[in-house]
């Protein structure tokens, strides 16, 4: 009787423990775009009592240093410099060795995400398969990676990442067996889309439809099986929404066959539009009121210094999360994120299980 209340009191304490979070961070890199970042056992500082679980990662670009563009400059971002990004698949090992560093206590807090390779190369789904193999026990998805993204496609070196390629088409099967969550960063439109006359009236000016938001719906459609959060709602630093956007995004929402797909509200570039004034805040509020169960929040934050740093995109979505019902806001940063990795790392360890015992 006395073991059994010792383990009651565990159990409470640890339940308490873990509902005294303020949220869970679905979207977090660890490293930046040269692979330096924040020692993780300063991030479990960082992340304090406030935040619970963080999907784990670090960039798969990393930016080159050339001296013919910088000279002696050293660039840490992308913007920095004009000189091309390539794949780091380095950064895998680098995570899962930063996770292995922690207790198990200490774990149960991330969940570490593969993300390096090179998503037009039909090989990137044995790059995965091989990580897994090598760090079984750590992984819980792929991503964030990017196919489209502005600013950044145009600077990767080698082919152009397509969503009909079947490259893609091969991680996201192999994603869909294992049981990996996939966070996929696609932008929905071009970077300073042309407006284009209408067709019955040249006088009339409306917006062309995004560039690729039926290429990504077919993409869902050709992976029912496959678990896929796309990053920031397909919003980005300069691709904003379109007329109607809450309406298009709604479409996939309602749509039971895309019941597969997720979006997470991450990045504060993601966060202007969202509430740049009451009225985009409220349509951001109805829709996520209305689908309670597929949205989640991430930071996007990369290597913070500090827990202001890092939490100040919380901060900047307040008038989101004061529109929220209070079922939907804990839904949005702690319920969906637990729901959906927890069922990760009980597929994902299952299927490491199976090949460990294939001979």
């Amino acid at each position: 009787m006395r073991r059994w209340f010792g383990l009651a009191i565990f159990a409470l304490l640890f339940w308490s423990s873990a509902h005294a979070y303020e949220l869970n961070d679905s979207h977090f890199h660890l490293t930046n775009y040269v692979q330096e970042g924040t020692d993780i056992h300063e991030f479990l500082k960082i992340m304090g009592g406030r935040v619970g679980r963080v999907a784990l990662f670090g960039i798969p670009l990393q930016q080159q240093w050339s001296y013919r563009d910088a000279g002696m400059k050293a660039p840490k971002y992308y913007l920095d410099s004009d000189a091309p990004l390539y794949y780091y698949s380095f950064t895998d090992a680098f995570i899962a060795m930063a996770y292995k560093s922690l207790s198990k206590t200490e774990q149960a807090r991330f969940d570490p995400m593969i993300t390096g390779f090179n998503p037009t190369d039909m090989y990137a789904a044995d790059h995965i398969r091989r990580v897994l193999e090598t760090f079984p026990g750590v992984f819980s998805g792929i991503g964030e990676f990017s196919i489209h993204k502005e600013f950044v496609s145009g600077k990767v070196a080698g082919e152009v990442a397509s969503l009909n390629d079947p490259a893609l088409d091969r991680i996201l099967d192999f994603a869909g067996e294992v049981g990996l969550i996939v966070i996929l960063h696609n932008d929905m439109d071009i970077p300073f889309p042309k407006e284009q006359s209408d067709v019955s009236d040249s006088s009339l000016k409306v917006s062309a439809k995004p560039a690729y938001l039926e290429q990504m719906k077919a993409l869902f459609l050709r992976h029912k099986k496959t678990t896929i959060i796309w990053a920031h709602l397909g919003l980005g630093r300069v691709v904003r929404p379109v007329k109607d956007y809450a309406a298009m995004i709604e479409e996939i929402l309602k749509d039971s066959a895309h019941k597969n797909v997720y979006f997470d509200i991450s990045w504060s570039e993601v966060a202007k539009y969202l509430v740049s004034s009451p009225e985009a805040a409220r349509i951001s509020a109805d829709l996520i009121n209305r689908y309670p169960d597929r949205f989640l929040f991430g930071t996007d934050e990369v290597a913070p210094k500090n827990q202001k740093e890092y939490l100040k995109i919380d901060e900047q979505y307040g008038p989101l999360w004061k529109l929220l019902t209070a079922e939907a806001g804990e839904k949005v940063k702690m319920r969906n994120y637990e729901r959906l990795f927890d069922q990760a790392r009980k597929k994902v360890r299952s299927w490491e299980r199976e090949q460990k015992a294939t001979p």
